[in-house]
């Protein structure tokens, strides 16, 4: 049996208060990403877990000595058809995963033999566990864990580096021949009316475009074959109360109007100089031939520049256009462990017939969906 930790101290917090000081104290000083947030991590723990019928499992581990917060694992078990999975607080609103915890502080804790094999007691039972969407270069978890190592997802993510002025960056970062693209289609949506954009400021214009964004992707994702998450409830109540909350400081919510009708929107999360996007809805019915979308990037480009952000992240997906405007692919990873013959014959079952992934994937978002998808889609 191993001996407790003389360093460190590791519970389980159901009921982990996310938007304490000591929390807010943790994530500044860690290496995890926007989507570990003070604000996003409470509202998807406290609006979306339910729904899906995820417990939370948050695993704490604290400095024996003073008590302080050292890391926190913020994880969900999760029934997927018959199979018991552990996986990180996700529920199809986040992009990039990590432990909350700084690298120093991580190195410590895979030193510590005791420590490690509690956070790996604490997290089962499990048949499988599921750790996706692992950014590159960041902390090991599958060491923490005991789990194999990693591997690479079938998607990567992109991000630009935003250089002042705006000019310098539209001519380093886009083709030539795209530029003067979007700027003649920049002058034909001019010729149609007043034309406006703007970081919305207050409650009422946060909503305001929230509604349009949610009737502009509806048609758009339902064609597609896709579920869009905007248009079930809850995750309508969690996005609008994560921009509500974040206004002017972690959220970002840009529009484009046509005399003073939305027509465009761009949602995204601010974060360590880097602006990132997780949400965009546009009129393409209306402006078929205006490559909304685009013209919306460059001018959403041009205010980070102007607010002296570094990076423009485009989050994960291999869309096109994210190359058009300079983003640089990066790998996702993922780490995978079996935890029963159920679950390891779950992995080998995957991996000796492929097309099986798919109907995973869909069993993995049956409780989350309310029809059949086939990819997630926000």
């Amino acid at each position: 049996m191993n001996k407790p930790s003389n360093t460190f101290d590791v519970v389980l917090e159901q009921a982990f208060d996310f938007l304490s000081p000591e929390y807010a104290a943790l994530f500044d000083n860690s290496a995890a990403t926007a989507f570990q947030h003070p604000l996003w991590l409470h509202c998807l723990y406290t609006r979306l877990a339910s729904h899906a019928g995820a417990t939370p499992l948050v695993v704490v581990v604290r400095q024996r000595a003073t008590g302080t917060l050292a890391m926190v694992l913020p994880l969900l078990r999760v029934r997927r058809g018959p199979i018991r999975t552990i996986e990180f607080a996700d529920l199809r609103v986040s992009d990039y995963l990590a432990p909350v915890c700084s690298p120093e502080v991580f190195s410590q804790l895979l030193a510590d033999g005791s420590a490690c094999a509690e956070i790996r007691r604490l997290v089962r039972p499990f048949d499988l566990l599921r750790m996706t969407k692992l950014p590159d270069g960041r902390l090991p978890i599958e060491n923490l864990l005991a789990a194999p190592r990693r591997v690479s997802m079938d998607t990567n993510a992109y991000a630009t580096v935003l250089v002042a002025p705006f000019d310098q960056w539209r001519a380093s970062a886009m083709d030539r021949s795209y530029q003067k693209e979007l700027a003649k289609k920049y002058r034909q949506l001019q010729k149609k009316g007043a034309l406006s954009f703007s970081c919305c400021n207050d409650s009422s214009t946060i909503l305001d475009a929230l509604d349009v964004m949610r009737k502009f992707r509806g048609p758009r994702f339902q064609s597609q074959g896709d579920g869009d998450l905007l248009q079930r409830p809850e995750y309508y109540d969690f996005y609008s109360d994560v921009a509500l909350r974040g206004l002017g400081s972690f959220v970002r919510l840009y529009a484009m109007k046509m005399d003073g009708e939305v027509i465009a929107a761009v949602l995204g999360l601010c974060h360590h100089g880097s602006f990132l996007v997780i949400m965009s809805a546009f009129d393409i019915a209306g402006y078929k031939s205006q490559s909304l979308g685009a013209l919306m990037f460059e001018q959403v480009a041009r205010d980070c520049i102007e607010r002296g952000d570094q990076m423009l992240d485009f989050t994960i997906g291999d869309e096109p256009y994210k190359k058009l405007f300079g983003g640089q692919p990066s790998p996702m990873w993922a780490v995978t462990q079996a935890g029963s013959t159920v679950g390891a014959a779950t992995l080998f079952a995957l991996k000796q017939a492929p097309w099986l992934k798919l109907a995973a994937k869909r069993m993995s978002e049956f409780r989350l969906l309310p029809t059949r998808t086939s990819t997630p889609t926000r």
